[in-house]
């Protein structure tokens, strides 16, 4: 025992030779548990939802009851869907009102969808008797579409390689080549003839378009792309076809009229390798593989053509002068009546007229103007964080970073922001998802997002 050195009390020492505080050490190094984290579920994707819930679209709720209830009408911030927890989900869809859901299971089913169904966009979903069926107009959880099938078709072949919706219809491209199309046809937007008055609720008619009636034998579909009310294919060899409504010259075939008919599109992509194709509402964006952007469709404020006289539709698909100069585009996004762009150092371009991520005094510009990476997750602890990819609905936009997180901003009334929130957001904010996100589908009033666990 020895005094302490103030003098106030004694203070206990004990001496270790070298050989027994090793021995201390290595007992309690024994002792050591190894945590091994506990995983919820083995799938490889997980996938939240929020924003308006009323239509069903978020396929959250199981109980018809609670669907009702008035506190269940949106969902301020990114919830599990339980969904995912039981099936492994490929790819996610967001239409007005309605989501589908692209799955992997043992059963052979390839397509759910959850949300409105007025004009059977997601099929003839029946309850009830099956002799005297009741026609289901909302769904408020994921149910199987059931696609049609020729003799000989495996379920790997039904697999969706690519799906995209509009505001009424759904477009679904499978592994072996087919395109389905179900819902709305008013404006010939799923492929096929008008016919006049007709009936779309309580229709069990999903339309099989075979590849090489669209692009010939020679060719392959890669990618489907819906806007409002019109469609757009994408091939490997970078062509565009396309067919619906064409007010605004948004299927860009030269003209303003409604089509039927799937047809190639020209223009200034004639000879180019198209590699990006998107659309939310009726204005288009396109990506070639040298990273110059085409556009066509609506130009009401200016997104395609920032010229005095500037044509406010264009129907031809047309090399946009305004983003030469920003570098090398890997990524757009076209919204209602807003553009981005991201380029190949990360840089996230926005322009048009709405909440374009400059704050609350900036609602509109010609020219495309960059974000600050710092708004995206830079900084002096990540200083190599970088945008990957954008997207957009009507009136909010999106963008991930290379860390997996989620950036939001935007028109925020139905709280498909995640943010917690139902006001407006003017600069990008960061969306609180528990897992990497790899995918993010944009609907005009929900959200949905595919994510990877951390671990």
């Amino acid at each position: 025992m020895l005094k302490n050195w103030r003098g106030i009390g004694p203070v206990l020492t004990r001496a270790y030779t070298a050989k027994a505080k090793r021995s201390v050490l290595a007992q309690d190094k024994s002792k050591i548990k190894e945590y091994t984290p506990k995983v919820t579920d083995s799938h490889v994707n997980r996938v939240y939802v929020w924003g308006f819930q009323e239509t069903g679209a978020l396929g959250l709720q199981t109980s018809v009851k609670k669907a009702q209830e008035r506190y269940t009408e949106m969902v301020h911030h990114p919830t599990r869907l339980q969904f995912s927890n039981n099936n492994e989900i490929t790819n996610v869809t967001a239409g007005y009102g309605f989501t589908a859901y692209a799955v992997r299971r043992d059963d052979g089913e390839t397509l759910f969808g959850s949300g409105l169904n007025t004009d059977s966009q997601l099929g003839f979903q029946v309850k009830g008797n099956p002799k005297d069926p009741a026609n289901l107009d909302v769904i408020i959880y994921p149910t199987a579409i059931k696609l049609p099938r020729v003799q000989g078709e495996t379920d790997e072949d039904m697999q969706v390689k690519s799906m995209s919706a509009g505001r009424a219809h759904l477009v679904v491209l499978t592994h072996n080549g087919t395109v389905f199309t179900l819902g709305n046809n008013s404006y010939g937007q799923c492929g096929r003839s008008i016919i006049e008055e007709e009936r779309y609720s309580k229709s069990a008619l999903i339309h099989r378009i075979p590849q090489e009636d669209i692009c010939g034998k020679e060719d392959e579909l890669v990618h489907v792309e819906c806007g409002q009310d019109h469609t757009m294919f994408l091939t490997k060899s970078g062509r565009i076809y396309t067919c619906g409504w064409g007010a605004d010259g948004q299927t860009g075939q030269g003209n303003y009229h409604t089509a039927g008919q799937i047809t190639l599109i020209a223009g200034d992509i004639a000879k180019e390798k198209i590699v990006r194709l998107s659309c939310s509402s009726d204005c288009v964006l396109a990506v070639n593989e040298a990273g110059d952007v085409f556009g066509w469709g609506n130009s009401e404020y200016g997104q395609l053509d920032d010229s005095e006289h500037a044509e406010t539709q264009i129907n031809l698909p047309r090399a946009l002068k305004l983003t030469k100069g920003i570098g090398k585009i890997k990524d757009v996004a076209a919204g209602g009546s807003f553009c981005m762009a991201l380029n190949d150092q990360g840089l996230v371009y926005t322009w048009g007229f709405g909440i374009l991520g400059f704050g609350p005094f900036v609602e509109q510009t010609s020219r495309p103007q960059h974000l600050l990476p710092p708004l995206f997750g830079r900084n002096d602890f990540s200083n190599a964080t970088t945008v990957v990819s954008i997207g957009c609905g009507v009136f909010h936009m999106g963008a991930v970073n290379s860390d997996g997180d989620l950036f939001m901003w935007g028109k925020n009334r139905f709280g498909h922001l995640g943010l917690g929130h139902k006001k407006d957001q003017f600069f990008p904010f960061k969306a609180a998802i528990n897992g990497k996100v790899s995918k993010v589908a944009y609907g005009v009033d929900h959200t949905i997002a595919l994510c990877k666990p951390y671990l």
